[in-house]
């Protein structure tokens, strides 16, 4: 299926690794050129290098920048004054119990789920607008909706990407311009690879049964019961940053694997 997605330039935060690697992956498949990003800068050169010799027709860009930092947005903003795409990917998460978990903890998150893409958006979102064709995609979680209780600090920001992905989708009315949120489920990007590890590491469960045992112990309402893979995630991504998904904007999109339950 062809996405029409040649020749777009799109940026993808946070994208050295998981998520934000494997939706570059699927958008270079695309066509689209691509910049990656992310804080270093050996790492942003070798999946750019990576893309580049599996993807030889497009055009590879990296920047290696702190985006929760003013002054590195800056520099991205001079090296990269407009895309077509921008996917606000970049995030952290870290299970923590609510009481231990102090106001620095609370404000950087905020910081960095939140505020980083909202400037990203924020400078690209007008010039979208002037070529009338444009996507800005938040990757939020499904704990956005359906906290699990495991991490708060990280569930509030998600919950902030929705709010934040809808008001923006307000000022595209009557435009090619869509802002939108998917929300995947659990996925086994390097982070949750080690989170698994740091939970099973002293048990004596085979490792083959960790990601059995997660999903049945801490994620039953799954109807996969499987951890989500980055490349399922990064197809959709394509789809929604492509002129074929223009019929919808400021919609939470889920990819889950049902783990959210449907209310009718």
């Amino acid at each position: 299926m062809d996405l029409h997605l040649t020749n777009k330039l799109a940026l993808i935060t946070g994208s050295t690794k998981g998520i934000g690697k494997a939706i570059a992956i699927e958008m270079a498949r695309e066509g689209t050129n691509v910049i990656i990003n992310g804080r270093k800068q050996s790492d942003v050169d070798q999946v750019v290098a990576e893309i580049q010799k599996k993807f030889s027709d497009i055009k590879v860009q990296g920047v290696a920048a702190d985006l929760s930092v003013e002054s590195d947005r800056e520099k991205l903003f001079d090296i990269i004054p407009q895309v077509d795409i921008l996917v606000n990917n970049m995030g952290i998460f870290q299970p923590k119990d609510y009481f231990d978990i102090d106001d620095a903890t609370w404000e950087k998150f905020f910081r960095i789920n939140v505020l980083a893409g909202n400037s990203l958006a924020k400078f690209y979102l007008p010039k979208m607008l002037q070529q009338d064709f444009g996507r800005i995609i938040f990757i939020a979680s499904e704990e956005a909706v359906m906290p699990s209780g495991e991490m708060p600090q990280y569930s509030m920001t998600k919950s902030m990407n929705l709010s934040l992905a809808k008001s923006l989708s307000m000022l595209t009315k009557a435009s090619h311009v869509t802002v939108n949120t998917i929300m995947p489920g659990s996925t086994l990007t390097e982070g949750v690879q080690k989170m698994l590890d740091d939970m099973y590491q002293d048990s004596d469960l085979p490792k083959d049964e960790w990601e059995q045992d997660f999903m049945k112990n801490h994620r039953s309402r799954s109807q996969i019961q499987r951890l989500i893979r980055p490349e399922e995630i990064g197809r959709f991504t394509a789809f929604v940053a492509s002129p074929d998904s223009s019929s919808f904007s400021g919609e939470a999109l889920r990819v889950d694997g049902g783990l959210v339950p449907t209310i009718f």
